[in-house]
């Protein structure tokens, strides 16, 4: 943040908790600036007000528009999940029926490991390119949240640390495996019909997503399954 950094080369230091309301009311208009640097650091600060401001605007609009989403309901029972990830969820993945297994969820939200094997060589070369940013950044946060708050999935992930594994791919299993079991729960095949079912009519002028698992799973050439990484 360019405010930290400006604080940081004036050597300024501000007591309490760093971005609270009696913090930032230290930092605005301090003594201790120029009156350029002043001034840039409060439009700096302005700013920040500004985009907070349209932050709370599209929470609220987001939320008054899914009150009554039968799955973004569904997604928030599940545990790890709050309003934005629920949101991140339903708009880019929508139907959880168009994936037959978790496995094939977990590869389109980019949580699979990228396979770098050679020959007697096996080994991983961090996650796939192929998946949407910002959804994959948003599910790689619910894991770094489950390793600290959940037991099942904390455990998990330190049971990966004690083999060695780095924070980072600890953090990508256990959101890789979490949403395999998502999908679990979403389809709930037991139960009554998914709302979001293939029943639902399509949007009108924005037409679902093509599988990639399709292209990634199955050789036409051969009719066989390829097996990717677990």
């Amino acid at each position: 943040m360019k405010v930290g950094a400006i604080l940081r080369e004036r050597r300024v230091k501000i007591a309490g908790s760093r971005w609270s309301l009696p913090w930032v009311h230290q930092v605005r208009d301090n003594d201790a600036f120029g009156p350029q640097v002043k001034w840039i650091v409060n439009d700096l600060l302005d700013e920040l007000n500004h985009v907070s401001f349209k932050i709370k605007q599209v929470e609220k609009r987001l939320t008054n528009a899914t009150k009554k989403d039968e799955v973004v309901k569904k997604l928030k029972t599940i545990e790890g999940i709050g309003d934005v990830t629920a949101w991140m969820l339903r708009a880019w993945i929508g139907r959880f029926d168009r994936f037959k297994t978790g496995k094939q969820l977990s590869r389109y939200c980019g949580l699979s490991p990228r396979n770098a094997s050679s020959g007697k060589r096996q080994a991983d070369a961090g996650l796939i390119d192929a998946a949407n940013k910002q959804l994959r950044a948003v599910l790689i946060q619910a894991g770094h949240r489950l390793m600290r708050t959940s037991g099942r999935w904390g455990q998990l992930g330190r049971s990966l640390k004690m083999r060695g594994k780095p924070t980072n791919v600890a953090v990508a299993a256990v959101a890789n495996r979490w949403v395999r079991a998502m999908h679990h729960q979403m389809i709930d095949r037991g139960s009554a019909p998914n709302p979001a079912s293939k029943t639902s009519p399509p949007k009108v002028g924005r037409p679902e997503p093509a599988d990639p698992m399709t292209r990634l799973d199955y050789n036409p050439g051969t009719g066989v399954k390829n097996r990717g990484p677990v």
